[in-house]
């Protein structure tokens, strides 16, 4: 009882906040902790740090929301949707390691209730046509052929980053083992997202034949070598850059990921295998993420049913005629 009392009773940035850092450190990947503590740091501690955990109440957490949400930069610009998500959500899981292992009473963030949205409310993507105007505005071949990747296979740039030859495989598939992450100036070479995200893509034998004249070209390159050494900020500029010059609507590294998945939804392939090729965790992820981009799919469905209906009803017609 006086372990419980003195963690409640002290200040989130006297005591309690290292108790709960102390703890996650060791469960959680190095750039989820700094992601973790730049939000406590920047976002928790200058409103919360004078209060003990256990006066943090429902109102005192509405009134943060509330900064939260009024807050303007000086181009007049909000925190997006999905930050202010964020932030919510780890305020409100130190509360719950609050009542989970030192028995605070309740969690007050649940009934102050949540801000923001867990998603972006408009996805950006551009067509194929788009991209191969984009691809050939590159000059640089490296830069060029890390875009093709992205595009063509849907992979996530960090692990794209992580690439080695010895990834590269026979059989014409990538295999994604690992993800690649800068962390304080420190590359660090990581277990993937999540257990889906370890997978072999299959690539088009031009994406696979590219791939192959460019790690041929590289003198020295081992195995266990990465592929390339430029980082993700370098792609974004080099994105936006590019993008400027083509005369294209500006999107994100990430978004190519979403335009790959776009390119294969129009291509009619399931959305089990647009999936699994994604490394989503499960296919309700897939369709929670891109089910705006069926909106026809219902209607195509019915459709099919009705030609089905027609077939059995000729079937039926051609027999009656024979009968007669």
């Amino acid at each position: 009882m006086k372990h419980f009392h003195y963690y409640l009773c002290r200040q989130l940035k006297g005591g309690g906040m290292e108790i709960y850092m102390e703890d996650m450190k060791n469960r959680l990947k190095p750039t989820t902790m700094e992601n973790k503590r730049n939000i406590i740091e920047n976002k928790l501690l200058p409103y919360f740090s004078r209060l003990k955990v256990c006066d943090i109440d429902t109102i005192k957490v509405r009134k943060w929301q509330n900064e939260l949400l009024s807050f303007r930069d000086e181009n007049g610009k909000p925190y997006s949707q999905t930050y202010l998500k964020t932030c919510n959500n780890q305020l409100s899981a130190i509360m719950n390691y609050a009542v989970t292992h030192y028995n605070l009473a309740s969690n007050p963030c649940r009934a102050a209730g949540s801000i923001g949205k867990s998603k972006a409310g408009r996805m950006n993507y551009w067509t194929q046509k788009q991209y191969e105007l984009f691809s050939h505005n590159i000059q640089k071949s490296a830069i060029r052929l890390a875009f093709d990747i992205l595009f063509y296979t849907g992979m996530r740039s960090g692990e794209l980053l992580a690439l080695t030859p010895a990834d590269i495989l026979p059989d014409k598939r990538i295999s994604i083992n690992k993800n690649f992450a800068k962390l304080n100036g420190v590359e660090l070479l990581l277990e993937p997202k999540t257990p889906k995200s370890r997978r072999d893509i299959a690539v088009p034998d031009f994406l696979y034949d590219d791939i192959q004249q460019y790690i041929g070209k590289i003198g020295g390159i081992e195995p266990s070598d990465r592929i390339f050494y430029f980082t993700k900020s370098a792609l974004e500029k080099e994105i936006k850059r590019v993008a400027d010059k083509a005369g294209l609507p500006q999107i994100r590294v990430h978004d190519l990921r979403h335009s790959h998945a776009s390119m294969l939804i129009d291509m009619g392939f399931d959305i089990l295998e647009i999936s699994e090729r994604l490394g989503h965790e499960s296919v309700k992820t897939t369709l929670d993420t891109y089910s705006h981009l069926y909106p026809d799919k219902d209607k195509q469905l019915a459709e099919r049913l009705n030609a089905y209906r027609r077939g059995i009803d000729n079937i039926y017609a051609e027999h009656g005629k024979n009968e007669g």
